[in-house]
């Protein structure tokens, strides 16, 4: 599904060190790993284009300047992209989120430069805008399937979240995108947290009822292990394969 509504500024983390995809990681950005025949974060600016997205904001650190020389201004992609670098010691994902605030405006939507997520942004959106809440998570009802569970979801909000350590009653997956409000950080003071991940700031939220939930029924896709990797990789391939001959098949949910 694609949109004509405009988004919001996307802040992309893209500042991971992609230690798990081991000697390839080390040399390329993860981002730029080639993924049916293109760096993957070139997929995913193309699917963001497709649903209304204008401004994004790449937060980058390991190798970040090999992006930066890869997508430039965005321009090809139809993009506004804009560059803002951890600093000498990585900001981690909280950190690299409150260093890209002054470029984000008052609300805008955070994920992960190693998914391909489908689901109607637009959509995600509109829910944060009615529940009136500083931030929302997008989620899958996952029971382990395709990693391990980590939220609790219902009524709109979601109510626990622990990516650290998951409990039994977790049937939910944080699904790798939300929005969020330049509020929601400042709820949750880095030095009380003593954490820059922005899964500690998802976790006090829910635990103060602050954070909706918004489901997503599609499975994500991921480029953060080997095997993530070439299966994403064969999903895309697919995916070219039926834009050019009209045929589709099953992939699942």
């Amino acid at each position: 599904m694609t949109s004509t509504e405009a988004l919001s500024p996307i802040c992309i983390l893209a500042g991971g060190l992609g230690s798990r995809l081991g000697e390839l990681g080390r040399a390329t950005p993860k981002p730029l790993v080639s993924v049916a025949g293109e760096p993957f974060l070139f997929h995913q600016l193309r699917l963001l284009r497709s649903h209304g997205a204008g401004q994004v904001v790449l937060c980058v650190g390991h190798l970040g300047e090999q992006i930066e020389a890869a997508v430039g201004d965005g321009g090809r992609f139809g993009l506004s992209v804009a560059y803002v670098y951890d600093g000498p010691e990585p900001a981690g994902t909280g950190g690299a989120v409150r260093q890209a605030l002054p470029l984000l405006g008052q609300e805008f939507f955070v994920l992960y430069g190693d998914t391909y997520l489908r689901l109607d942004y637009a959509a995600v959106q509109r829910c944060f805008r009615a529940r009136g809440l500083p931030a929302l998570m997008t989620v899958l009802r996952n029971q382990d399937r395709w990693d391990r569970s980590n939220a609790v979801f219902a009524e709109g909000h979601v109510t626990r979240y622990d990516k650290h350590s998951p409990t039994p009653e977790m049937l939910w997956i944080d699904y790798g995108l939300g929005v969020l409000s330049p509020e929601a950080l400042a709820l949750v003071s880095p030095r009380n947290s003593g954490d820059s991940d922005l899964a500690t700031v998802y976790k006090t939220l829910a635990e103060r009822r602050l954070l909706g939930g918004y489901e997503a029924t599609e499975r994500f896709y991921e480029i953060g292990t080997p095997g993530a990797l070439r299966e994403t990789d064969a999903f895309l391939r697919t995916m070219a394969l039926e834009a050019q001959t009209g045929e589709r098949r099953p992939w699942p949910k």
